[in-house]
């Protein structure tokens, strides 16, 4: 293909559109930044639409055998130059590739073995979002639920956070009585969080299968979905906070929980 020089070309205008929420959710695609992450989602077997890179800037051993990858799986190549990258790009100093993936939604029926996960409430920060499924990935928790809405699965801040875990984790997106209905029927112990809890998370040994719930960063859990849980755990604040950061605290738990299985 012919190297695209400019920005108001119409494919490049559709791309930069994707930098956009409602973008995003019309036309089901995403954008995926940066060498490591293309590599993720091209081998998690997402359906990729295309790659957009700059030769210039993509000089290295790695990232010519990702592209020699994607040309063997018959993927769009499009060769842009620097300032055509720069202004797709969400950061300065762009690696010089990415690519625009479609959407993959979840569904329930979907999840075929999951024996421990995580239902986060209505969360508002990407970069909480990210990180879980990071540590999801790093303790091999299986799949995460996203309740009630929230930050959106697809912000490119929840992508670089979770450095490409997302395209290896299922994540169901449901309301929270849709979730509560699966996980009765699953036989699901769920596992709520509350610095009111009466349980410290040392204690506690989780039934399999289970599920850690986490409500948002500003209000937790209600008082509705905390009586929703079969068990509510708090975790021990010795200082001055009243709380941990929601990513922080999903981890602690996680690893607590994951070492006692």
């Amino acid at each position: 293909m012919d190297i695209l020089t400019s920005t108001s070309n119409p494919f490049i205008k559709h791309v930069r559109a994707l930098r956009q929420k409602k973008a995003r959710a019309e036309f089901g695609a995403f954008l995926v930044e940066g060498i490591t992450h293309v590599g993720e989602v091209i081998e998690a077997g997402w359906d990729v639409d295309s790659i957009v890179y700059a030769p210039d800037l993509l000089t290295s051993g790695f990232a010519k055998d990702l592209l020699a990858r994607a040309a063997r799986l018959s993927l769009r190549l499009q060769p842009v130059s620097v300032p055509v990258i720069e202004s797709l790009a969400d950061k300065d100093n762009p690696q010089g590739i990415l690519a625009v993936v479609k959407q993959k939604p979840f569904k329930f029926a979907d999840l075929k073995s999951t024996t421990r996960a995580v239902a986060l409430v209505s969360p508002q920060d990407p970069g909480n979002l990210g990180t879980i499924l990071r540590t999801m990935d790093a303790v091999g928790a299986d799949a995460l639920f996203l309740l009630d809405g929230g930050v959106e699965l697809y912000h490119p801040t929840v992508i670089r956070a979770s450095m490409g875990t997302l395209f290896w984790k299922p994540v169901v997106q449901s309301s929270f009585d849709e979730f509560i209905r699966w996980a009765r029927e699953g036989g699901y112990q769920l596992i709520g969080t509350s610095a009111k809890a009466d349980v410290d998370y040392h204690t506690l040994v989780p039934q399999m299968p289970w599920v850690l719930l986490l409500g948002n960063e500003q209000k937790g859990l209600s008082p509705e979905q905390t009586a929703a849980c079969d068990v509510t755990i708090s975790l021990p604040m010795r200082g001055r906070v009243s709380s941990l950061n929601l990513s922080v605290a999903a981890s602690v738990l996680l690893y607590q929980f994951m070492g006692n299985r």
